[in-house]
């Protein structure tokens, strides 16, 4: 039954076919949720330092495509390698979104996985103006920041904008990172961090400094989230499970 089941995940028809409902679906949720931006004026200091690194947690993944609010912003996102992410990549697509197949793991499986071709262009995309959008945890360690997002500033010179997305009504799912399926008719809620930057001669311990910040600025922002769709108790029970 696994393999059956395995097999019908790798058909490229019936991922299109999850691919394009995931998208539309999205979209219900996105234009049946009221929605409100903090800071109010984050839209036009971003806009003045494209183009940037969006960084966001594993599990708020599925409406951080909705961060693209104009037609001309030109943006990509990573994802994974692994089958499930078929699924995520089709949908982006669907919805305007760019993407780089790979891994953020900047550990042992990093080659393995993609990671220094998915490095590499993102180097690229954002050297022709693309914003980059990925999370900053890594793989099976939820709300722990890697260097990833750090490295990538670095190598770049581009600016980092932590955000984090809630709405008040959501299924939560008991996996690694606890992915938030997002449901419709109810309020949404877009907070973005302070902006980073990474100095090009940054070293290790400068690195780990801002990967702290980072990690900070994307835990604050998603409580700030959750309070303003009046579900302040929910970003603590998203952090306390790694």
């Amino acid at each position: 039954m696994k393999r059956l089941l395995r097999n019908g995940l790798r058909n490229s028809r019936l991922q299109h076919a999850v691919g394009f409902l995931a998208a539309e679906y999205l979209r219900l949720v996105w234009r049946t949720n009221r929605l409100s931006i903090d800071p109010p004026g984050v839209y036009g200091l971003v806009e003045a330092q494209m183009p940037a690194i969006f960084a966001f947690w594993h599990g708020q993944h599925l409406m951080a495509p909705f961060i693209k609010t104009k037609p001309d912003y030109r943006a990509k996102v990573l994802i994974s390698l692994h089958r499930d992410g078929e699924f995520n990549a089709i949908a982006a697509q669907r919805l305007g979104i760019g993407t780089v197949r790979g891994s953020g793991d900047h550990g042992s499986a990093f080659n393995r996985k993609g990671g220094v071709s998915a490095f590499m262009e993102m180097v690229r995309c954002l050297g022709q103006g693309y914003n980059m959008a990925l999370t900053a945890d890594v793989p099976k360690r939820s709300r722990i920041a890697g260097l990833g997002v750090i490295m990538l500033a670095r190598e770049t010179g581009r600016p980092i904008m932590p955000f984090a997305m809630a709405t008040s009504r959501f299924i939560r799912l008991n996996n690694w990172d606890r992915t938030t399926i997002n449901l419709p008719f109810g309020r949404c809620a877009l907070v973005g961090g302070e902006m980073m930057s990474v100095p090009p001669d940054a070293d290790a311990e400068i690195m780990e400094k801002l990967r702290a910040q980072l990690e900070a600025s994307l835990n604050e922002a998603t409580r700030k989230a959750y309070a303003q769709v009046g579900r302040p108790d929910e970003a603590g029970d998203e952090a306390g499970h790694g």
